[in-house]
């Protein structure tokens, strides 16, 4: 071959490089940002995605139809099964409705390269350029996220159409270039694919690309890209297509290294899914290949690459009718090949300390949700210490100081964990909203942890008060419930408003810390009362002062819990 020819050859490589680039840059775009224009509606489907196995399937096709890769919300999955989100069978379903979801995308490649007499392609271009327009300058974070989205949807026809113009200017130009590009793929089939190596090379290729690219999308594209240049048969892009649903398994696979054995089988199930899924394929596609070939082009006269779209989609969606019988044998399935090597008590243990998976950083408005509830959990670990330390305080017994520093322990280790959580999660492209709740809940986990710090005083207290031999007087005991009473109505009410981000609570906390405010000056008051009547101890005094102080500042870090929500939350909302 001249130097022309094989300059022509390493251009169209480069073409067709630089395509596959835009395309998958596209996609990233536009699924990233749909995820967050979606995510709250992400958050609730993912919620009634617990209901039943149907809801499960239409959960994991939408999803995947909004981020654009069933990798990512494999992976997503995985993360949920680790953190306890959701249990295998939840996940099963979910991950079959992804393998639906993924074929939006050969369905974009089969219409950017349509015969049209409207170019879908300078289309999509100008609307890539509009986009791009409303990016740069509005200032508006909606419409900046619309411009994204264009973008994005843009770009991926400007990919599409750049990896076609690479092959197409190979196979149309007859000489050297087009007989050797035409005799390679002529060697490995080319429509006459019968032979079991020939049918393996297809499939491994099809594996192997999709495993190096980490999408079957990407690959499905590149095959439609093929097919329309002729280089390839509707015949052998069905095994190159099958080939794809094994390798998109392979990131999933990965993703689970280093996590408990449930979400190790979630991607167990995903693997066993899809090889599944090809085995029922492959054996009638060997045998009545050209009988399927001509199937399809019966419904799609002359469009290999609308066949091959609705081949992929055939696949996923009969492969997800079949086995959506069997999601409980699947789940026996992947337990009897990831075997649980610990008993179950340590497993849970461990899990408890691990609900924030870094694989849930992919969808950035769930990490967020997640995070509102370990620091939830954090609250409630510290409120429970507080009453630990009262109860140690008024009953003069600290039998249980190692329960509490236990206690002390774990809230001193979340608020580290949620904290470094919190600084990669905002490190990611979130929305505004999502960042004031970022921001925001670094100054929660703060007020939290003051809230232990004010506990631990009081343990403090509890053993001057044994040291020392006093005793609280009645009426004092009396004021220290009432007290108590008061912060625990506060704390209620600013779990429920945190926890719901529901502005509805802030009237009762309000009216809950104006109450502790106002019992901390009756009860200075009643000591210097008590103090001058001689009816204090010195020893009980001091320790009584110091601990109506410290409540105080205890419901004043609940009522900055509580009003934090404020930052975000959009009033009657």
């Amino acid at each position: 071959m001249s130097i022309d020819g094989v300059l022509q050859i390493v251009y169209a490589l480069f073409y067709l490089l630089g395509g596959i680039t835009v395309f998958m840059i596209g996609m990233d775009i536009l699924g990233s940002n749909l995820e967050k224009a979606a995510g709250s509606k992400m958050r609730h489907l993912i919620g009634k995605a617990t209901k039943n196995k149907y809801v499960g399937i239409a959960t994991g096709t939408a999803i995947t139809a909004i981020i654009q890769s069933s990798s990512a919300t494999t992976v997503m999955v995985v993360g949920f099964v680790n953190i306890g989100l959701m249990n295998l069978i939840q996940a099963t379903s979910i991950i079959m409705g992804a393998n639906i979801g993924t074929t939006i995308t050969a369905f974009i490649s089969a219409l950017s390269m349509g015969n049209f007499e409207l170019d879908i392609t300078a289309v999509f271009s100008l609307v890539a350029f509009i986009g791009l327009l409303m990016t740069l300058f509005s200032k508006e974070e909606k419409t900046k996220r619309i411009g994204f989205i264009l973008a994005g949807l843009g770009m991926i026809f400007v990919g599409l159409y750049t990896m076609s113009f690479s092959v197409t200017n190979l196979t149309e130009t007859p000489g050297e270039v087009h007989d050797a590009i035409i005799g390679m793929f002529a060697a490995i089939g080319n429509g006459k694919t019968t032979l079991t190596w020939e049918i393996l090379v297809l499939f491994l290729l099809g594996l192997g690309l999709t495993g190096i690219m980490q999408s079957s999308s990407a690959v499905t594209a590149i095959v439609i890209t093929l097919a329309s240049g002729n280089l390839i048969s509707l015949h052998m892009a069905i095994f190159i297509v099958l080939g794809t649903n094994i390798g998109t398994c392979f990131t999933a696979v990965i993703s689970s290294i280093g996590t408990n054995v449930n979400a190790r089988r979630a991607a167990c199930i995903h693997l066993c899914f899809n090889i599944i899924g090809c085995i029922i394929f492959a054996i009638p596609t060997i045998v009545w290949g050209s009988d399927i070939a001509r199937l399809l082009e019966s419904w799609m006269p002359g469009n290999v690459t609308w066949q091959i779209a609705i081949f992929h989609l055939f696949f996923n969606f009969t492969t997800t009718l079949i086995l959506m019988w069997f999601i409980p044998q699947l789940v026996k399935l992947s337990e009897f090949l990831v075997r649980d090597k610990h008993n179950v008590v340590n497993t849970e243990e461990h899990e408890s300390d691990e609900m924030l998976d870094s694989r849930l950083l992919k969808t950035p408005a769930i990490a967020v949700g997640q995070a509102r509830k370990e620091i939830v959990k954090m609250g409630q670990l510290a409120f429970s210490n507080y009453k630990l330390a009262l109860e140690m305080l008024l009953g003069n017994d600290t039998s249980k100081k190692s329960l509490f520093a236990e206690n002390e322990k774990h809230i001193d280790e979340l608020n580290k964990y949620i904290t470094q959580f919190l600084v990669k999660l905002s490190s990611e492209d979130i929305s505004g909203v999502d960042e004031s709740k970022v921001s925001s809940f670094y100054h929660v986990t703060s007020d939290i942890e003051r809230i232990g710090d004010y506990a631990e005083n009081i343990v403090e207290y509890a053993e001057e008060m044994i040291k020392a031999g006093a005793k609280f007087s009645d009426h004092a005991t009396a004021e220290i419930r009432e007290m108590d009473g008061y912060i625990s109505e506060l704390y209620r009410n600013v779990e429920m408003a945190f926890a719901n981000h529901n502005l509805s609570y802030s009237q009762n906390i309000d009216n809950a810390e104006n109450d502790v405010d106002a019992m901390c000056d009756r009860m200075k008051e009643a000591h210097i009362r008590r103090t001058n009547e001689g009816r204090c101890s010195p020893e009980a005094g001091s320790v009584y002062l110091q601990l109506a102080v410290n409540l105080e500042r205890i419901g004043d870090h609940m009522n900055n819990i509580g009003n934090s929500i404020k930052a975000y939350v959009e009033p009657n909302s």
